[in-house]
């Protein structure tokens, strides 16, 4: 029996760039860390998170040199291993809704938002689509705006005057 498996490691579209992005975040970090009290003692604040971030920089140096070793993948191309259709869609919606989130407000940008990404992706009846979304948004809504009372965008639906209507009855 052979000793070597017949799988081979192979290195995939982006991961040299991936690992380089580490080494730069890993030492972006270090210098932070070395910001905080430099290397003046064991027990200064930022003695752990020096150590934290020079062990960071170690591993992600060793991964991009074992990287670098490896042989590209065969017929893997960048756009559908890495980024594939699916995923650019939905950052484009969570684009959209962070533009227009100010402007309609958080009820229905984020309402219209779940809905169609729910839409997009459950790819169900449309009455079930709706109903996720209408009940995934009450239940959002009560807990940050009426427990938590986390202000948020009120945009064309005039929330405050809804709610004191809504105060004024149990008055």
């Amino acid at each position: 029996m052979s000793s070597q498996s017949p799988f081979v490691k192979t290195r995939k579209p982006g991961e040299r760039i991936f690992c380089f992005l580490m080494i730069v975040g890993s030492v972006y970090l270090f210098w932070q860390a070395y910001a905080i009290a430099g290397f003046s003692s064991f027990s200064s604040p930022g003695a752990f998170p020096l150590a934290a971030s020079a062990t960071m920089v170690l591993a992600s140096c060793i991964t991009f040199l074992n990287t670098l070793k490896l042989p590209a993948a065969e017929n893997v191309r960048f756009v559908y291993h890495c980024f594939p259709p699916i995923v650019a869609i939905v950052m484009a919606l969570i684009l959209i809704y962070s533009v227009v989130l100010e402007s309609l407000g958080f009820v229905l940008s984020s309402f219209a938002f779940l809905f169609v990404s729910i839409q997009f992706l459950y790819r169900r009846n449309v009455l079930t689509t709706l109903a996720i979304s209408l009940l995934a948004m009450v239940i959002v809504y009560i807990i940050f705006r009426l427990i938590f009372q986390v202000v948020l965008p009120e945009g064309i639906v005039p929330e405050r005057e809804i709610l004191s209507s809504i105060k004024s009855l149990w008055r």
